[in-house]
């Protein structure tokens, strides 16, 4: 089976995925790695393969192709523009707009909308992560500027803030690791980080002292800034304070630059590439912005690897079209 994550340039994916058999040849061999052809209908084994190349269900008399159970399934997009598609997605380290996929591989914005949510679906973030060790919480507000609103759109009596801004809360655990660098033989110290992001109804201490309960496992090192939402954390963690007010930025070797750090990579993909974002669908571009920030030491095709095997798993037209209502 051929290694997706061996792919390192756009002419390597494009020339290898050259017709829509191999394509779905790599789908097969992925799904199912030892040729043990399972019904995505009542899940039973050994299916056999029909001579028009789709398969069939001894069990629940069932016909089904490859694309059954994948976000490929009911396509009418060609699998090599799907594939290419992924692959520029995970190219681009700040993400890529619809309008910019349209062109790249010549389909309408609309449909290019739609692969780009359908991908998102895939990076869905896991509530039961457990951060451990030394974990950086702080919050951030998503909008424009009252200043730079048309008059009949400001907000009377504010100038920004918590009033018309959605707000974001982020925590970043961090932690470091001994390598060798093999042209000094000298060792040095790595910092590694993961990071997770949610949309909140507020910033309050009520709504986001449960949220670090839940992530954070107790006895940790909580690092936040000295708002008074983080105030009763000394009854779970260790709380250090950096009081950003009295320009202090560290506290011995603490601070808060991990998740900063990911505020202002979040802040460039969502106003330098998509300029606008519905609040409809912001709980998928945080999620594609943590990803991306989760993965940033993985080159592009191991990033188009992990999209790939993630993408066997059924997505329905209305998983990606959330109601309005949502």
């Amino acid at each position: 089976m051929v290694s997706l994550s061996h792919f390192n340039s756009i002419f390597e994916l494009t020339s290898y995925f050259n017709s829509e058999d191999k394509c779905k040849r790599v789908i097969r061999d992925s799904r199912w790695e030892k040729g043990d052809i399972i019904c995505p209908f009542c899940g039973a084994h050994h299916c056999v393969e029909r001579k028009d190349g789709r398969y069939r269900c001894n069990h629940c008399k069932q016909n089904f192709s490859v694309l059954v159970g994948t976000i490929f399934e009911n396509t009418k997009i060609s699998l090599r523009k799907w594939f290419l598609a992924m692959y520029l997605i995970s190219c681009h380290k700040k993400g890529i707009s619809s309008v910019q996929l349209a062109t790249d591989i010549h389909v309408t914005q609309k449909t290019a909308w739609f692969i780009l949510h359908k991908v998102r679906t895939l990076f869905t973030q896991d509530d039961n992560i457990v951060l451990s060790g030394v974990v950086e919480c702080d919050e951030m507000y998503l909008g424009g500027r009252e200043t730079n609103k048309h008059e009949a759109k400001k907000t009377k009596g504010t100038q920004g803030g918590a009033k018309t801004k959605t707000p974001v809360f982020g925590m970043t655990m961090k932690w470091k690791t001994e390598g060798v660098n093999f042209q000094t033989g000298e060792v040095t110290e790595q910092t590694h980080t993961y990071e997770v992001a949610k949309r909140v109804k507020d910033t309050k201490a009520s709504t986001i002292i449960p949220i670090i309960r839940h992530f954070v496992a107790e006895g940790s090192t909580v690092v936040t800034d000295e708002s008074s939402i983080y105030n009763g954390l000394d009854a779970y963690y260790n709380h250090v304070l950096v009081c950003h007010g009295e320009k202090e930025f560290t506290v011995g070797s603490f601070t808060t630059n991990g998740i900063e750090g990911f505020w202002g990579h979040f802040k460039r993909v969502i106003f330098g590439t998509y300029h606008f974002v519905s609040k409809t669908y912001l709980d998928r571009y945080i999620d594609e912005a943590v990803y991306r920030f989760n993965t940033k030491e993985q080159s592009e095709s191991q990033r188009f690897g992990y999209m790939f095997s993630k993408a066997i798993g059924t997505c329905y037209y209305r998983d990606v079209k959330m109601s309005l209502a949502a």
